[in-house]
């Protein structure tokens, strides 16, 4: 069967073979129109999102294996979600595994090492290991799951000390298509290993993982908020700003149309606004001087950077807490010149037909370096990620998708791939994809996925398809 066939299974026969499954499995087994059901499957993503025929709302390994092995049974495609906030084009059918319910987490303070269930949010993660002197290498958002966070790569505040999160899996426990339950190590199954961390999930759901912690207790971080009339050229002078920094250094920059709401400062309530996010692991007098000419770019809205403990890590880029339907897409570019500025800029500023957020992230230090073991993260040489993201309705998705397009189009020359966990929805194609990796790489990818699940059964995803004979790509 290829997976564009519909299940062989006819509707009877499905809903028969399924109250089996409820009757083995610890977690709810939703259908359609069921109590619960929309609830299991709509997370952070409000916009299309997925409308499986059944969800499982899984509350350990076994019931992961037990709905993997269903699925295959049946021709069922398999998809997973904890907190949804990096969702791939939405499924209508097949079915879907909510590991939001798995929540075990453990640290070894000897070991410096988390163990986390699927479910896990970084908050959770954040928290645990504080006490111990310790950190993750947590991203922007401490609610996003970090197990599907840390798959796809996972560029965090401390990134260009530390390097991506997936450089820091140590152990992996994943169900495989065949309904196996594996212990994934770089020694038991190193092609997998590879992978998984950077693979998402292509080759099997993960119900746990292993990884590295670093010992950070506080940092000196913050925004600083000046407004957008003079967008271009604060973005300009911090592009230059980069350029000598230290690795111990992580920041960004976003564009951001904010709206005009009581929950805000009063400064910067309804403004288009450009925020400066810093995280400076280093001796505070020493941040102070770094940041200083940026300081000196204009009058500043809001200027929030101090000395914080990592457990307030998140209000750096104090990213929205209630769900929400949005789009959006990425560039990883080798540089950013003032024409760039000007592009980019004149297409998502208050002057565009479509107004957008925009963060620029710096990337380089140690997010340059591979790590060993080696894993298929991509695009390391790129000095930059650009992303672009709108909140969407069904009336303005198709013009918002088309003017991120413009945007994509007129980075191309500088653009080296794209980042798999800002690739959203309708832009996570096979093609965009493709993009995330090196072309070797992605072949690689491609002959592991054939290995492991020849049938595609993991495709309600940033999907790798499996290689077939006679194609090279």
């Amino acid at each position: 069967m290829t997976p564009a066939t519909e299940p062989r299974d006819t509707r009877d026969d499905l809903s028969a073979a399924a109250e089996k499954l409820a009757a083995r499995v610890r977690g709810p087994l939703l259908t359609r129109g069921e109590e619960g059901y929309d609830e299991e499957r709509i997370r952070y993503q409000t916009f299309r999102p997925h409308h499986p025929a059944l969800v499982l709302g899984a509350t350990d390994a076994e019931d992961v294996r037990l709905a993997v092995e269903f699925g295959a049974a049946h021709d069922l495609p398999v998809g997973v979600q904890a907190t949804g906030h990096c969702p791939a084009l939405p499924a209508e059918t097949g079915l879907l595994v909510s590991t939001r319910r798995m929540t075990g987490l453990r640290i070894d303070p000897v070991t410096r090492t988390a163990h986390l269930g699927a479910g896990v949010s970084w908050q959770q993660v954040v928290e645990a290991a504080a006490p111990h002197g310790l950190a993750p290498l947590s991203g922007s958002a401490p609610h996003v799951g970090a197990v599907a966070y840390t798959l796809g790569g996972g560029l965090g505040l401390l990134a260009r000390k530390f390097g991506y999160a997936a450089d820091h899996v140590r152990r992996i426990e994943a169900v495989t298509a065949d309904g196996r339950l594996r212990d994934i190590t770089a020694e038991r199954e190193p092609e997998l290993f590879w992978a998984l961390r950077g693979g998402r999930d292509n080759f099997g759901i993960v119900t746990g993982l292993e990884i590295g912690l670093v010992p950070v207790t506080e940092i000196y971080g913050g925004g600083l908020y000046f407004d957008g009339s003079a967008a271009a050229e604060i973005l300009a002078a911090y592009v230059r700003w980069t350029e000598a920094v230290p690795e111990e250094m992580t920041s960004s920059l976003a564009l951001v149309p904010l709206p005009d709401l009581p929950s805000l400062p009063p400064p910067l309530r309804g403004r288009y606004v450009v925020h400066i996010r810093i995280a400076f692991l280093g001796d505070p007098a020493a941040g102070e001087r770094l940041i200083g000419p940026l300081r000196d770019l204009g009058p500043r809205l809001a200027d929030s950077v101090r000395v914080l403990p990592y457990t307030e890590s998140g209000s750096i880029h104090n990213d929205p807490l209630p769900p929400a339907a949005y789009t959006g897409t990425n560039a990883m570019l080798t540089a950013i010149d003032e024409e760039t500025v000007r592009t980019v800029v004149g297409l998502t500023g208050p002057q565009a037909p479509v107004t957008s957020v925009v963060e620029v992230r710096h990337l380089g230090g140690a997010l340059a370096h591979a790590p060993q073991p080696a894993n298929c993260v991509g695009n390391r040489e790129a000095r930059y990620l650009l992303a672009v993201l709108n909140r969407v309705t069904p009336d303005d998705a198709d013009t918002v998708r088309a003017a991120h397009t413009r945007l994509t189009d007129a980075l191309a020359p500088l653009t080296t791939g794209r980042s798999l966990n800002f690739l959203y929805g309708a832009n996570a194609t096979t093609e965009q994809v493709r993009m995330a990796y090196a072309r070797d790489d992605y072949a690689r990818l491609r002959r592991i996925k054939a290995s492991y699940d020849p049938a595609n059964l993991f495709r309600l995803n940033h999907n790798i398809p499996p290689a077939v004979t006679g194609d090279a790509r």
